[in-house]
């Protein structure tokens, strides 16, 4: 059986300083509080910049909810790291604009942790 959970990644948008730091902490401390499995990357800038192999394991992936920041700047990110994201199955929170809240709602939806059925 296939696990069809999305992926969720977290970017901490460490060197940018973009976001504001009570979402991003907010959003980090609920992700972790709510028992789903998600990666968390200090900064998606700095893997593109890289080319970070990771990446390439991030566009692979058939359902993926990322939280970032401008939905554009992440789809470039991925592109310019010669992993670009497919146009379906991929969903950009901007921490930069949305609240922890709308974040949240949007990273767990229909999500429920590990071994627990939805």
């Amino acid at each position: 059986m296939t696990d069809t959970r999305p992926r969720i990644l977290y970017c901490n948008c460490t060197y940018a300083r973009v976001v504001p730091p009570s979402v991003k902490r907010d959003v980090l401390r609920r992700l972790s509080d709510s028992g789903v499995a998600f990666d968390a990357v200090p900064d998606l800038c700095d893997m593109a910049a890289r080319k970070d192999p990771a990446l390439a394991r991030i566009a692979a992936s058939p359902c993926t909810r990322i939280a970032a920041c401008y939905p554009r700047a992440v789809r470039w990110l991925f592109h310019a790291a010669g992993h670009p994201l497919p146009d379906d199955g991929v969903d950009v929170s901007n921490m930069r604009e949305q609240t922890a809240d709308e974040v949240v709602e949007r990273l767990l939806a229909d999500t429920a942790p590990a071994g627990e059925a939805r």
